[in-house]
């Protein structure tokens, strides 16, 4: 299988700033690891979007993929209280 090439939206920097050091260490890996399965145990779909969720401890990924292109663009990281605000 084809590893996937991983982008980040622009507002995912913003995102990254408020995420402390050793939380984000391990969120980075975790989207690394995308590049090799986009879809892994326990990742959801969400309603009504093409959009993924995977979960990395208190926190949340949210991402697309785009299988025609190997692609996998996250588009928002937060804490599960304040992703879907």
């Amino acid at each position: 299988m084809a590893e996937y090439k991983i982008y980040f939206k622009e507002s995912v920097e913003k995102d990254f700033r408020a995420i402390p050091k050793k939380d984000l260490q391990k969120i980075i890996l975790r989207i690394q690891s995308l590049a090799r399965d986009p879809r892994p145990p326990g990742h959801e779909k969400l309603t009504g979007k093409e959009r993924y969720r995977i979960r990395q401890g208190h926190y949340r990924i949210i991402y697309s993929i785009q299988d025609n292109e190997f692609t996998v663009w996250v588009v928002k990281v937060g804490h599960r209280k304040d992703i879907y605000r």
